[in-house]
């Protein structure tokens, strides 16, 4: 490793590749070091690196992105990043799985599987202990139950909170799908196996752990494994599907079973084409729209006593920042609460190599209304009819400000369907007017919920 103490102007001097016989391509002048000088080995060592994980990526899928998966899975944003990958090369992700998990994220039967390394509040102890427990002399013996886990596992390395994060991030799914039912079990369940556990280690365990499960009673009936005498709570609904998947979000850092987007994505993919992970391929002066999630929202008090915001917003591609200057936060805040499903406008700012997101507008996506005109090839081809329908969406646009109804047109000509996206100059105030408008100019038209599909 090269340190540079100083630097020195010595002049202009041929700089020579290390293959040219009597010269050295690092010595110039007065056997001074010439800086940003790469030899042969150097950019062959990384060119070797690149062929070697190109292949690997493209003839060992699984395995590549699972390597990939674990290496990083200290970095949420980078772990993210991956996960999207996999989901565009078709490879699926299997939860946490108290009975198939291991450390890291392990390829199995097609799919990756999720490691315990990457849930939060699951320490290497509580892993070690859950390994060791599914395997009894060298053979996987399956957990049948939350009580035959706690019975069989080290509880002096698993707390209820580690127990709580591995129920709340679908690790038990496998077993008993409701995780509501588990977590109010869990609180029975678990003073049982530590009493249990304390008996076993004072030499007090009933007399049928002992005999391995002989006879009971006088009817000679086969003794029930112990977790099946284990208490339960009575029973309750699982949590809606909103709530587990904020568990996942918070306990793996980011939404795997299913993510609150994605039931929109193809709507939504209508009216906003450009994901958060290519806001840093766009122009300054674009304005952008983007469907996401809010995540968090940081208020901030300016100099002259005004509030604005920071956003930490993420859609189906990656995380980003965006800024609510106090104007437009004035207007919009009431809808700034985490977990909420937006669509944003905005601009793109860069500043010290970062990009942000400047929030001119929002709506909740359950709000947004769509109004679809449905066009004949003949009408969508002609340019008076083209002019005729332009006229009319002119004529409800309204205020510009309050123009917030987009306006899609879609072409249908014999099996296939065009999807036409107008213009936000052509979006409309009132979509019931408007619709009214388009059906009295002889364009089919009807409203439709960004939410419904």
């Amino acid at each position: 490793m090269v340190k540079i103490v100083s630097r020195t102007y010595v002049g202009q001097a041929n700089v020579y590749d290390i293959g040219v016989e009597n010269d050295h391509n690092f010595v110039i002048k007065n056997g001074f070091i010439a800086s940003n000088c790469f030899n042969k080995s150097h950019s062959t060592a990384y060119a070797y690196v690149t062929y070697q994980t190109s292949y690997l990526k493209a003839n060992y899928p699984l395995e590549y992105m699972a390597a990939l998966l674990t290496a990083n899975s200290g970095d949420t944003d980078k772990v993210r990043k991956y996960l999207d990958n996999c989901s565009n090369m078709g490879i699926v992700i299997d939860a946490p799985d108290v009975n198939r998990s291991g450390l890291d994220f392990t390829p199995v039967d097609g799919k990756i599987l999720f490691g315990f390394s990457a849930v939060r509040n699951v320490g290497q102890n509580a892993i070690a202990s859950i390994l060791e427990a599914r395997e009894e002399s060298g053979e996987l013996v399956p957990f049948k139950s939350l009580a035959d886990f706690c019975d069989r596992v080290d509880l002096r390395a698993m707390n209820r909170r580690t127990l709580e994060s591995l129920i709340n991030c679908g690790a038990f799914d496998k077993i008993q799908a409701n995780r509501n039912q588990l977590i109010h079990d869990l609180e029975l369940v678990y003073e049982w196996a530590q009493s249990r556990a304390r008996d076993k280690a004072s030499g007090q365990g009933n007399i049928f752990d002992l005999l391995g499960g002989g006879l009971a009673g006088n009817n000679h009936q086969p003794q029930k494994n112990a977790y099946e005498s284990a208490p339960k709570a009575p029973p309750v609904n699982d949590l809606p599907p909103q709530e587990k998947l904020r568990m996942e979000k918070e306990l793996l850092g980011f939404y795997l079973s299913d993510h609150p987007l994605k039931s929109i994505r193809q709507s939504s993919s209508v009216l906003a084409p450009i994901n958060l992970a290519q806001l840093g391929e766009q122009k300054d002066d674009a304005i952008l729209c983007a469907v996401v999630m809010l995540n968090n929202v940081k208020k901030v008090v300016t100099k002259k006593g005004d509030s604005m915001a920071i956003l930490q917003v993420e859609d189906l591609s990656a995380a980003s920042e965006a800024v609510v200057f106090p104007k437009t936060y004035e207007r919009i805040s009431s809808l700034l609460e985490v977990d909420a499903r937006l669509i944003i406008w905005g601009k793109i700012d860069r500043r010290d190599d970062q990009v942000q997101f400047i929030l001119e507008d929002a709506e909740t996506v359950e709000t947004v209304k769509m109004i679809l005109v449905e066009l004949s090839p003949q009408q969508a081809g002609t340019i008076e009819e083209q002019h005729r329908l332009n006229t009319i969406l002119k004529a409800q646009a309204g205020d510009k400000d309050k123009s917030r109804i987009p306006v899609i047109g879609v072409v249908q000509a014999g099996d296939h369907r065009e999807i036409v996206r107008f213009g936000r100059q052509f979006w409309v105030q009132d979509s019931g007017t408007a619709v009214q408008a388009l059906q009295n100019g002889k364009f089919p038209a009807h409203i439709k919920q960004l939410t419904s599909g």
